[in-house]
């Protein structure tokens, strides 16, 4: 795994994030897939930046790292950085025509929970000095933020109601995917990337493995469809 910065967490770290995905929001054309999962994912974090300053948040220090080392795994692709495996698919879609934009959206939050998510808990824990386990809380809450949007992003981005008849296709590939699912695999998945840490070979092909198995859950979720 890559060397990690110094950092510190503050609200200015939060607040940083937050400017980076408006630049992105006001940078792309709102087709584009970025575009589309970074503008639920901005609401995400705009909202988790609304709860930490309600103070709901019982360690604002641990909630601060673990919500930016996340972020700034999605913001290194969205920026142009180099992608892993997990993400290949949605800038290779990104401009497909036959991609409905609730697809992309579901893509990016694929992979941005099945891989990154993992490897930011990883991370929050080394710049913490702690165990998984201290961030439970702070993982549980970030997830509790996203399930609920996720009704309402499937709602803004439901292209009508024909996609309820159950013949439909992406009826099908909205039945594939669970993000309460995603979210108990990345927590397994980050503990074992942690318990791992001491044998570098063996979390590394665990991570790669990971990574193109998350990659393959987005190609398929990223499957032009018919009008």
């Amino acid at each position: 795994m890559a060397q990690l910065e110094q950092f510190t967490p503050s609200v200015y770290a939060m607040d940083t994030v937050v400017l980076r995905m408006r630049a992105l929001a006001a940078a792309l054309p709102e087709r584009d897939g970025i575009a589309v999962f970074n503008r639920v994912y901005l609401a995400v974090t705009e909202e988790i930046d609304r709860r930490l300053d309600a103070g709901e948040f019982a360690d604002t220090e641990a909630a601060i790292t673990l919500d930016v080392r996340f972020a700034e795994r999605y913001l290194n692709v969205a920026e142009e950085g180099w992608p892993p495996a997990c993400w290949r698919p949605l800038l290779q879609f990104r401009r497909h025509p036959g991609v409905r934009p609730l697809q992309f959206a579901l893509a990016g939050i694929n992979a941005h929970i099945g891989h990154d998510l993992a490897l930011a808990v990883v991370d929050a824990c080394r710049t913490l000095g702690c165990e998984p386990a201290d961030l439970e809380d702070e993982f549980d809450r970030v997830g509790d933020v996203l399930v609920s949007l996720e009704e309402r992003i499937r709602e803004d981005l439901m292209p009508g109601p024909d996609v309820l008849q159950i013949a439909d296709p992406l009826t099908h590939l909205l039945g594939s995917w669970s993000l309460e699912r995603a979210r108990e695999a990345t927590w397994s998945a980050a503990r074992a990337l942690w318990a791992l840490r001491g044998l570098p070979d063996l979390a590394e092909e665990f991570g790669q493995r990971l990574d193109g198995a998350v990659g393959f859950a987005g190609r398929m979720l990223l499957t032009p469809l018919p009008d």
